[in-house]
């Protein structure tokens, strides 16, 4: 287990928080996170330890940088501090919940869509199995699946990118899920059902929200997630 490298103080900006958070390439280097104490005792910014930590365990967005750290600064200015890595992941939860629908379709754009394989944060391509150690690499003909499915659930779903909590499964599985969800028989197709084919169901439709905020509540399913891999509750 991956533990924390701490950050006791903010000295010059933030390098004390940069000199914590080592966040490594896909090559299995190390990911950590600024302290709690870091956290509540600097100021907001797009570099500050909240920005960073945010970052961390949501995946880097624009609009986490530019609504939730700084809505989540001010909750943590006038509040009691949080206890726990978990607690602030569930205030974010509640801040992110009372966005309207616009915003919280970014944010959860700011997640790689299943089956990526370039530009993957550390986390992400542990989770989704790029570099576990004793995992075969997932075979082309299931990542050319995922791709089509992607397209297939965003022509469905316009605005919203496919999210869900992996917890260990193979992309194969995936694959299964995604063509569960979109009512698709079990295939390995790259290109079938064509996605002209698909009925885009209304945005902010009944259907559609209900999505969004199935996509939300994986997300925070990942975030605490990653918090056993970073060695932090």
């Amino acid at each position: 287990m991956i533990g924390p490298i701490e950050v006791n103080g903010w000295m010059d900006g933030c390098k004390a928080c940069k000199a914590a958070l080592q966040i490594s390439n896909l090559s299995g280097g190390m990911t950590s996170i600024p302290a709690l104490s870091a956290i509540v005792i600097n100021v907001s910014g797009p570099n500050s330890p909240l920005a960073q930590s945010l970052s961390i365990l949501f995946e880097h967005s624009e609009v986490l940088i530019s609504t939730l750290e700084p809505q989540l600064a001010v909750s943590l200015s006038e509040g009691a501090p949080p206890s726990s890595y978990s607690e602030l992941i569930d205030r974010a939860l509640v801040a992110i919940e009372s966005w309207d629908q616009s915003l919280q379709s970014r944010f959860i754009s700011g997640h790689p869509r299943i089956g990526e394989t370039k530009n993957l944060s550390n986390l992400s391509a542990k989770e989704q199995g790029a570099v576990r150690p004793g995992v075969k690499p997932t075979p082309p003909e299931v990542l050319a699946r995922l791709a089509h499915l992607n397209a297939c659930y965003e022509a469905r779903y316009p605005g919203l990118r496919y999210i869900t909590f992996v917890n260990g499964r193979t992309r194969q599985a995936i694959v299964e899920e995604m063509e569960d969800k979109l009512g698709f028989e079990h295939s390995l197709s790259p290109d079938a059902p064509g996605i002209s084919d698909m009925g885009g169901v209304v945005v902010s439709s009944e259907d559609w929200g209900a999505e969004l905020r199935r996509a939300i509540g994986d997300i925070g399913l990942i975030a605490k997630s990653r918090l056993t891999t970073l060695g932090v509750e």
